[in-house]
């Protein structure tokens, strides 16, 4: 049987939270499903400054907590060094290595890329939102088996927003989404999903989530008091609606993330 390596690229800074366990369980679930087997890696990146070589065939770069913006971080710069050397060695490489972003990362790579404006929200987006798809979304292969709008687990204090055309054209990027429809709001939607290339992709979102385990994380007593705390009963009982229903995030959860797997495996056979 082939075999792939992944790398899990942990940028959550030593916060306790629910992704890497989603991001484990989908990498061993599309290792038992696939002609490939998948091993992986996990590199604290911010926590103890680890960043992998370009040995692997497959690289998921979590969200994490803090501003995407520049700091002096010693992490950063390494980060950044491998971000572009997996965007270098597919040029210049037929046997290519492919890249998944979350939340964190999407806004860190967008904006090393210069594809658009980071900046912090008015008010922080926490919630199960839609995602609406763009032209380039409604004919991108990953987004195949998801509807228009899709749900996903919305969690952000910044957002990627005034797009730089004359960049996202040069570079070849392809924007697939936008964040929920606000006719009284009046305010620019921010990119929620990015194809980088045909090996890189992004989201702002969170698809690693699973509705069985956050139900479980938000049901308990310490989730929920801080969640009702911060954004009020009605949006708590409508999270936990939305983690029960099989159309919203579980159905984002089982094609995005093993869509991505599936490909990238499919390219090394």
């Amino acid at each position: 049987m082939e075999s792939m390596n992944v790398a899990v690229l942990d940028l959550y800074n030593n916060v306790p939270n629910e992704g890497m366990r989603c991001i484990l369980q989908l990498i061993r679930n599309m290792s038992g499903q696939l002609e490939t087997e998948l091993t992986h890696t996990i590199f604290d990146v911010r926590g103890k400054n680890e960043v992998p070589g370009l040995e692997y065939d497959i690289y998921i770069s979590t969200g994490g907590p803090g501003s995407p913006l520049p700091s002096n971080e010693p992490w950063e710069a390494p980060y950044f060094r491998l971000i572009d050397q997996i965007f270098e060695h597919n040029r210049t490489s037929e046997q290519k290595k492919y890249l998944f972003l979350i939340c964190h990362s999407f806004q860190l790579v967008s904006r090393h890329l210069g594809i658009g404006t980071i900046s912090k929200r008015k008010s922080t987006s926490f919630g199960i939102f839609p995602m609406h798809k763009t032209d380039d979304g409604m004919t991108e292969p990953l987004f195949e088996g998801l509807p228009d709008p899709f749900f996903a687990v919305d969690s952000r204090d910044y957002q990627l927003t005034e797009p730089d055309w004359d960049r996202i054209s040069e570079l070849g990027v392809k924007v697939l989404c936008l964040e929920k429809i606000r006719p009284h709001v009046p305010l620019e939607r921010a990119i929620m999903a990015v194809r980088f290339t045909d090996e890189i992709f992004g989201t702002q979102f969170h698809p690693e989530a699973d509705g069985e385990g956050m139900l479980r994380y938000f049901m308990t007593d310490k989730k929920k008091e801080q969640i009702v705390e911060n954004h009020g009963e009605e949006k708590y009982n409508e999270m936990l609606a939305y983690l029960q229903d099989p159309d919203k995030i579980a159905l984002t959860e089982s094609v995005l993330i093993p869509g991505f797997l599936r490909q990238s495996s499919l390219v090394k056979l």
